[in-house]
């Protein structure tokens, strides 16, 4: 990280502490002053309560289903985790990652364990599970991150809620409108550049996406950007043709910024439940994912599918969107999340 990054980053940190905005102006394009980016931080919410809320509905469903197994007083130990098999596979925790996470509580606990130390053993289990490594820091310029999912999942404004996110730190990002199919998506991914002060490569709708890509890398590296998202259209993972296109997009990047994508992000809608796993396992054999973004977990009661993904396919899930507004979409955190489905908004316990 450069010398203004670095001061950039502690800024905002500084910012963060104080309860305020933090933001940094620089030229957009055309020379004009870029308009400021600035997320709001809500003096009065404290961190994780985004995604308490968020998970409003998940947790109602699950926290009430678990909360009726374990009231019903000390019994077997296997009775109990029949019954919170049952709770976790409505939760859309999935068959397979239930068992995982059953079992966990199998070795640790004895046949006669108390309801408490279930519980607390389940929300060490669910840590456990979902843990990852922290995600890469940008360390080369361009940094590229390649975005993509299936239609409708709200891949363009997490990719304009993304430019807003490192345009704060002081990065200079660079759009890139490989969704070439849509002409509302690239007119979307130009409100974004506008409103983030982010540069925007773009060609006529219908143009090839990996025309637009090679284009915009190009421009990337003349232009010293450091991050660079590229939107690509959004396509049916049962497609094999549309995923043959997107590993062509894959392969372009790689040819032209070596080491690149440095990122490859899938986004997925929470509100599929375990559909949402297939898309994972389909896109990650058209092209290596390094992460997943999950949309809309604060409209659905299936955001344990997230755990599922974590779980089956190994992928780390970098962001969480739990709300409309650039700040509602978080760098997601593990303990936040359990912490979120078990506990209230204070962190403390509500059978306290």
């Amino acid at each position: 990280m450069e010398a203004w990054e670095l001061v950039a980053a502690a800024g905002a940190v500084a910012a963060a502490a104080a309860g305020v905005g933090f933001a940094i102006s620089r030229r957009g394009r055309g020379g004009a002053a870029a308009p400021e980016v600035r997320p709001k931080i809500e003096a009065e919410a404290r961190p994780g309560d985004r995604m308490w809320r968020g998970l409003a509905a998940t947790r109602q469903r699950l926290a009430a289903q678990i909360d009726a197994v374990l009231g019903r007083g000390p019994r077997p130990l296997d009775v109990v985790l029949g019954e919170l098999d049952e709770a976790l596979v409505g939760a859309d925790v999935g068959v397979r990652t239930s068992a995982a996470l059953l079992q966990a509580l199998r070795d640790r606990l004895p046949r006669d364990a108390p309801p408490e130390a279930v519980r607390n053993a389940l929300e060490s289990a669910l840590g456990d599970m979902l843990a990852a490594p922290p995600a890469p820091a940008p360390s080369t310029r361009p940094w590229v991150i390649l975005v993509t999912g299936v239609n409708g999942v709200g891949k363009t404004t997490t990719i304009g809620k993304l430019a807003a996110m490192h345009a704060a730190a002081g990065r200079r990002v660079l759009l890139v409108a490989a969704d070439t199919f849509r002409a509302a998506a690239i007119d979307q991914l130009g409100v974004w550049a506008d409103r983030t002060g982010a540069d925007l490569v773009r060609h006529d709708q219908g143009a090839d996406p990996s025309a637009v890509v090679f284009d915009g890398l190009k421009a990337a590296v003349a232009r010293r950007a450091d991050i660079v998202l590229v939107d690509t259209a959004g396509r049916l993972h049962t497609r094999s043709n549309l995923m043959e296109e997107l590993g062509k997009v894959g392969r372009v990047i790689g040819r032209e910024i070596p080491g690149a994508p440095h990122e490859t992000f899938l986004v997925v809608d929470a509100t599929t439940g375990q559909n949402a796993v297939n898309q994972a396992r389909t896109f990650g054999g058209a092209v290596p994912l390094t992460g997943v973004i999950l949309t809309k977990l604060d409209g659905t009661a299936r955001g344990g599918v997230l755990v599922a993904i974590r779980h089956e396919l190994g992928l780390p899930i970098r962001y969480v969107g739990v709300g409309e507004s650039v700040e509602d979409l978080r760098p997601f955190e593990a303990k936040a999340f359990v912490s979120g489905l078990f506990r209230p908004s204070d962190g403390s316990s509500e059978r306290s």
